[in-house]
C-alpha cells in the first residue's frame, strides 16, 4: 500500500475564522461561568425541589429576622445557604422564584467566622474567590467595585464594595461588606448599624448580642449557619429553649427560626461519601456532623452516644428496688427516679420531675405522686439553705412527708461511676426522659476543664442516685390478703 506524501492542506481562511470565533465564544462562556458562579445555584424547579431545607430557610427570612441553619458538614449550609443569600442582598439581584426577604436599597453588612485566617480561607474564598482571581466566588466579578485589605493577615480582605441594583435592574448604589472574626472579641462588633449580619459557625453570647444590637434600628437580618459540634450551647438554646426533641426538623416562632438539615437532605452526597465520612467521625459527634443534631459537644463529660443507653419505656417490676434523687432551688427543682434489676445489676432511670418557681409543698406533692414509699436522696447543700429565705430545705421536705436523706456529692467520683454505668451498659435511660436528655447534651467542661454549672440539675441527680440512692432503694411490699394474715396469727378474718 502506498501512502501519500502530500502535505496536509491548511484550512481555508473562512474555516479558520469560524474555528477562532467558536474558540473565542467558548472561552468567553467559560470565563462568564467562572465569574458568575451564583447562577449555577438552584437553576431549575427540579433542582430546587431537591434542596427543600435550603429553600425553607430562605423563605422564612420574609417573616423571621433571626434565623439559624443548623446543619451537618458538607450539606451546603455555608455556600448554598448563608453565602448565597448574602450575595443576593448585596447585589439586589433576586431570582424570580425568591420568596425570602428582599432589600430595595444597597445594604451594610458583616460576615464573621472563627478566626481571621479561617474567615479568609473559607468565607472570603466562597464569596470572592481566590486572592489572585477575585470574582470567581459567589459575588460576580462585574459587581465588585473595590476592596481594602486587612492588616496583619496576608491576602485577607477587610471591606469590599459591591454594586447594587433595584427591582428593575438599574444600578442604585453600592453595598458594603465587612469581614470580621470571633477572635477579634466582642469590641470589634460594636459601632455602626447593619442591615445583614452572617455568622458562619458558632459565635459566643457576647458577640451575638452585639450583632443583635447592630440590627435593631434597621430591622435587619441575623443569619447563623453552623454545625452544632459544641452541643446545646447557650447560642443554640436561643432557638431551642426546651432542648432538642426526637425527630425535630425545625423550630419557628414569630420572629425566630431554626432549620435543621443532614446528609440525607441534600442530593450531592453519595452513599459511599456518607459512609466514609461517618466512619471517620467519632461516635459522639456523628449526630452533629451527619444530621445537624446538637447532641454531645466537644467538651462532653459523657462522650457516649445516646443510642448506647436509651431504651423504650417499660413497666418497672414490683420487686425491683426504687429510689429517687432531688436537686432543689427556686429557679429549678428536679427529681429523678431509678430502679435496679438486682439479677443483672442494671439501673434504669425511668421518671423525672422538672419545675421552677414553686414552693416545696408543690414539689413534695408531685414527688409523692410517684410513690410515697419510695425513698430519696437530696443535694446535701439543702441542709443549710432555702430556696428564697435561708430556711433549711432538707427539714422542710422531711416535714412534708418525704423519706429523704443526704446524698454523697463527690463530683468527680460520681461522674466516674455514672460514666462507667453508661459505657458498660449497666445504666439505662427511658426515652421519655426529655429533660434528662437535654441536660445530657449540654453537660460539658469549659476550655479550662471545669464543669459548666448551668442546666445540670438532672445530671447532679444522676450522680446522687448512683452514689447514694441505690443504697437506700427499696421495693414495694406486696399487700398480704387478710385470710393469710389471719392464718399466720391464728385469728379469724372477722375478728381481724
Amino acid at each position: 500500500m502506498q501512502t501519500s506524501s502530500e502535505p496536509l492542506k491548511k484550512p481555508s481562511e473562512p474555516l479558520r475564522a469560524l474555528w477562532q470565533l467558536q474558540a473565542a465564544q467558548l472561552s468567553a462562556r467559560l470565563r462568564y461561568l467562572q465569574q458568575n458562579l451564583i447562577e449555577r445555584f438552584y437553576p431549575s424547579a427540579e433542582n430546587r425541589a431537591l434542596y427543600r431545607k435550603h429553600l425553607l430557610f430562605f423563605r422564612l427570612g420574609a417573616t423571621c429576622s433571626t434565623r439559624c441553619f443548623l446543619a451537618g458538614n458538607r450539606t451546603g449550609k455555608t455556600t448554598g445557604g448563608g453565602g448565597y443569600e448574602l450575595t443576593l442582598h448585596l447585589t439586589g439581584k433576586y431570582p424570580g422564584w425568591w420568596e425570602g426577604r428582599r432589600f430595595d436599597h444597597p445594604i451594610r453588612s458583616w460576615v464573621a467566622g472563627d478566626t481571621r485566617q479561617t474567615t479568609r480561607d473559607i468565607i472570603q474564598q466562597k464569596l470572592m474567590g481566590d486572592w489572585a482571581h477575585f470574582g470567581t466566588g459567589l459575588i460576580p466579578k462585574a459587581e465588585i467595585v473595590k476592596w481594602t485589605t486587612m492588616q496583619g493577615v496576608p491576602e485577607a480582605v477587610e471591606t469590599v464594595w459591591i454594586k447594587h441594583y433595584d427591582k428593575d435592574g438599574r444600578y442604585d448604589g453600592e453595598s458594603r461588606l465587612g469581614f470580621k472574626s470571633y477572635d477579634q472579641r466582642r469590641e470589634a462588633f460594636q459601632g455602626t448599624e447593619q442591615d445583614v449580619i452572617w455568622l458562619d459557625e458558632e459565635s459566643d453570647e457576647g458577640i451575638r448580642g452585639e450583632c443583635m444590637l447592630r440590627l435593631m434600628t434597621t430591622n435587619g437580618l441575623l443569619i447563623e449557619t453552623l454545625t452544632p459540634l459544641k452541643g446545646l450551647t447557650p447560642v443554640v438554646m436561643q432557638y431551642l429553649p426546651d432542648g432538642y426533641k426526637d425527630d425535630m426538623a425545625e423550630a419557628v416562632t414569630e420572629d425566630k427560626a431554626l432549620i435543621m438539615a443532614g446528609w440525607d437532605d441534600v442530593p450531592h452526597l453519595t452513599a459511599d461519601q456518607k459512609a466514609r465520612m461517618l466512619a471517620e467521625t467519632p461516635p459522639y459527634l456523628r449526630d452533629a456532623r451527619s444530621k445537624g443534631i446538637p447532641s454531645l459537644g466537644s467538651g462532653a463529660i459523657y462522650p457516649i452516644q445516646e443510642s448506647e443507653f436509651l431504651v423504650d419505656d417499660m413497666p418497672i417490676p414490683l420487686h425491683w428496688p426504687r429510689c429517687y434523687a432531688l436537686d432543689v432551688g427556686w429557679n429549678r427543682t428536679a427529681a429523678l427516679w431509678g430502679a435496679q434489676d438486682r439479677d443483672t445489676g442494671t439501673v434504669y432511670l425511668y421518671a423525672e420531675y422538672y419545675r421552677g418557681e414553686a414552693e416545696p409543698p408543690i414539689h413534695a406533692a408531685a414527688i409523692q405522686g410517684k410513690g410515697k414509699w419510695i425513698p430519696g436522696v437530696i443535694d446535701p447543700a439543702a441542709r443549710g439553705r432555702g430556696q428564697k429565705d435561708g430556711e433549711q430545705l432538707l427539714q422542710i421536705y422531711r416535714d412534708l412527708g418525704l423519706d429523704i436523706s443526704e446524698a454523697n456529692n463527690e463530683v468527680e467520683a460520681g461522674i466516674y461511676e455514672v460514666w462507667t454505668g453508661l459505657s458498660t451498659g449497666k445504666l439505662k435511660v427511658f426515652k421519655s426522659l426529655q429533660h434528662w436528655r437535654t441536660e445530657y447534651r449540654m453537660y460539658r467542661r469549659d476550655e479550662k476543664g471545669k464543669i459548666v454549672k448551668a442546666n445540670d440539675h438532672l445530671m447532679d441527680d444522676t450522680r446522687y442516685l448512683i452514689r447514694s440512692g441505690l443504697a437506700v432503694a427499696k421495693a414495694l411490699k406486696p399487700k398480704v390478703p387478710s385470710f393469710v394474715t389471719a392464718h399466720r396469727t391464728g385469728r379469724s378474718a372477722q375478728s381481724a
